[in-house]
Parts: C-alpha cells; sequence; structure tokens
C-alpha cells in the first residue's frame, strides 16, 4: 500500500489517505479540483462550502479509486461523486440567499446594523482562481464568469437540489441529457422535464445585470471609485452608482436601495471607512476589493472582501463580506496592511 498527501489548497489542513497501487493517480484526480469547485459552488452557494465538498468528493475518489473500472471517463465519475457529495449536503441546509431577497431594504441609520442573518444563510464570495479555468478563450471564459455571478447563483439557490444540478450540468457545463441522466441514475425524459421546469423557475427571478469583459470606460469609472473611496469623496461616490444601485453588507440583514440612501449611510454609520484602503482582487466574475479600514495603531484592519457590479456606465452593487478571518486567506491577501 502506498500513502499519499492530500493537498486542501492554501491555508486548509492536509488528509493522509491510502491508496492501492495501479489506482488512478492523485495527481489525476487533482487536476479537476477546479472545475469541481465551480460546480460545488453553483450547487451550494458558498466557497467554503463547495471546498469542503470538492474535498469529500476528492477523498471518496482516492479512497475507491482502485475499484474504478473505466466504463466511464474519470472526470464523469468524480462529477456523480461531487452531485451526491452536493446532494447530501443540500438536505441538512436551509437556502442561500441574499440579504435582497430576505426582506425590504433598511433606512440608513445606525439601527440597522443591528440585525444580523443566521449563519450560513446568505451566498458567499468565491476568489476568481479558485473556479475559472485557466486556460479558455475569451467567449468560454466569458461564459464561466457569467454562471459565478453572485445574482445568478443566488438564483440557483430557488432551484430544487436535483433541478439544480440538471441545470448547472446542461446549461453551464453542456453535458448531454443522455450523461446527466446517467450521472443521476434517471431516464433522459426526466432530465428534459427537469430542466424545464428549472428554466420556468429561473425565468421569474432576478439575475441580475450579466457582467462581460470591462471596456476601457468601465475601467475609468471603476478607478474613479476606488479614488472616491479612499478619499471618502462621498458627493463623487454617489455620483458614480446608478440611481437604484444597491448595497449590501453580509452578515448584516440590512440593505440600502438608491444612490442617496448609500452615500447618507456612508457619512453616518459607514464613516468608519474613512480612510479605507482597498487592494484588487477578482470574485465571481466581477472586479472586487480587499477592503481595510485605518488601525488606530498605525496600518490597516481587514473589513471585507467587497464585490462590486457594473450595469453600463455606472456602479449599480457594492456587496460586502465580512467574514474576513476566511475570506482574507480564501482570496489570498494579507490580514493587515502596513501603514
Amino acid at each position: 500500500m502506498a500513502t499519499r498527501l492530500l493537498s486542501r489548497g492554501a491555508g486548509v489542513a492536509c488528509d493522509v489517505v491510502t491508496v492501492s497501487p495501479g489506482a488512478l493517480a492523485p495527481q489525476e484526480l487533482d487536476a479537476h479540483r477546479r472545475e469541481l469547485t465551480a460546480y460545488c459552488y453553483r450547487m451550494l452557494g458558498s466557497g467554503f462550502d463547495a471546498e469542503d465538498a470538492v474535498q469529500e468528493t476528492l477523498v471518496r475518489a482516492w479512497k475507491a479509486s482502485d475499484s474504478f473500472e473505466g466504463r466511464s471517463s474519470a472526470r464523469s465519475w468524480l462529477y456523480r461523486i461531487a452531485t451526491n457529495v452536493c446532494l447530501d449536503m443540500l438536505r441538512a441546509r436551509q437556502r442561500r440567499a441574499r440579504p435582497m431577497e430576505l426582506g425590504p431594504s433598511r433606512p440608513p441609520v445606525g439601527s440597522s446594523l443591528e440585525a444580523v442573518l443566521p449563519e450560513g444563510s446568505w451566498v458567499s464570495p468565491i476568489a476568481d482562481d479558485r473556479v475559472l479555468p485557466l486556460e479558455a478563450d475569451p467567449a468560454e471564459l466569458a461564459e464561466e464568469r457569467e454562471s459565478i455571478r453572485l445574482a445568478f447563483v443566488a438564483a440557483l439557490q430557488h432551484l430544487p437540489a436535483r433541478q439544480r444540478a440538471v441545470l448547472v450540468l446542461c446549461e453551464v457545463l453542456r453535458w448531454q441529457a443522455s450523461e446527466v441522466a446517467e450521472l443521476l441514475d434517471t431516464s433522459v425524459p426526466a432530465v428534459n422535464s427537469a430542466l424545464q421546469r428549472a428554466r420556468a423557475t429561473l425565468s421569474t427571478l432576478d439575475t441580475g445585470p450579466s457582467q462581460p469583459a470591462m471596456d476601457d470606460g468601465q475601467r475609468r469609472l471603476l478607478a474613479r471609485y476606488v479614488e472616491a473611496f479612499e478619499r471618502f469623496d462621498i458627493d463623487e461616490l454617489v455620483g458614480l452608482l446608478h440611481e437604484d444601485a444597491v448595497q449590501s453588507m453580509p452578515p448584516y440583514a440590512m440593505w440600502l436601495q438608491g444612490a442617496d440612501d448609500i452615500g447618507r449611510f456612508m457619512l453616518g454609520p459607514g464613516h468608519a471607512c474613512r480612510g479605507s484602503k482597498l487592494v484588487p482582487v477578482q470574485a465571481n466574475g466581477s472586479p472586487a476589493f480587499a477592503h481595510y479600514k485605518p488601525s488606530p495603531d498605525g496600518g490597516y484592519t481587514p473589513w471585507a472582501i467587497m464585490v462590486v457590479e457594473i450595469s453600463g456606465d455606472r456602479i449599480s452593487g457594492i456587496h460586502s463580506f465580512l467574514d474576513v478571518d476566511r475570506l482574507f486567506p480564501a482570496f489570498g491577501v494579507p490580514l493587515e496592511l502596513p501603514a
């Protein structure tokens, strides 16, 4: 018997798994980690849950790899295991959502930060480099980005778990209905029926504006946003927003709608953001930033991963996620910045 070390990615503990000689090589299975993470993220709506699901998938695959008979590709076999892991995880969990789905917008006052969402109830972000293919043509990459947008992933969570799997496999990954039927141990008519129902449900939901690759004008818009935010020029910042722009800040239940309310919030409860620094990252196929607030002791402390949505020539959404102890390592950014 040969012992292998099973990597779980940066900042995550490792498992030691014993594999029989002649089994599928661990590196052969691990080569699918990125695409499996993207699949599990669409299914589960959480980057952390997706990483856990992929790890469980690869552990199960490594333990059973000596019994893999090759009747299907290793990739199909892994997707079957990953689907079962996700379905098991979803049986015991409530639907993840965005704050905009969980209640009305709040006025921009101090009390708006009192209500906190239950742990695990919101769709959380994921770093692009965990899920997007390293080598892809521009058209394929654009489709991949669209399929991990926060609003689209949140819309997927409205679907029953098996419908969700069918839609992602057929519509996003372009599997044939016959392949999906084999994976789910069902019939082609059942797959086609589930796909039709899933499409009908999605057509009634707000999946948000698409996020194509930014053009020069939008890059200038984003640069102006960063400059206004760091200078705390709220008049300039508000002028860059759509009139009906939204701002959310999980785990707070509070969300705001309207450029004026966002501006009032920044001058009120958000005044502690004065003097902040924004470090560019990439999340959910969208521009994003690691947001650091100034520390009383000098330097800067982490506050949020901020995902910015752009529609046309204005910013339409600002979504800050405050789980810094887990998110900052997952995005590969430091937990403090020097002065």
